[in-house]
């Protein structure tokens, strides 16, 4: 799948729990979603964008989600 359609199908995600009033809490939220819904080679391609582009066009709570709960 085109990192493209992963970045846009993952800001979605942020967005959504972008109403969580608790940071932390929508973080972890983000990061089950993705670990519950993708497999593990969307989350693999979805990990090295935010490693290696440092999540360029991804929400700023999506990438911390990303660093902080989801194992490369």
């Amino acid at each position: 799948m085109e990192v493209e359609k992963l970045i846009h199908m993952a800001n979605q995600i942020g967005d959504f729990f972008e109403a969580v009033p608790d940071e932390e809490e929508a973080k972890v939220e983000i990061a089950g979603h993705l670990k519950k819904f993708w497999n593990s080679i969307m989350i693999k391609s979805i990990v090295a964008h935010v490693q290696q582009q440092q999540g360029a066009g991804l929400h700023p709570q999506v990438i911390a989600a990303i660093q902080q709960h989801i194992q490369a």
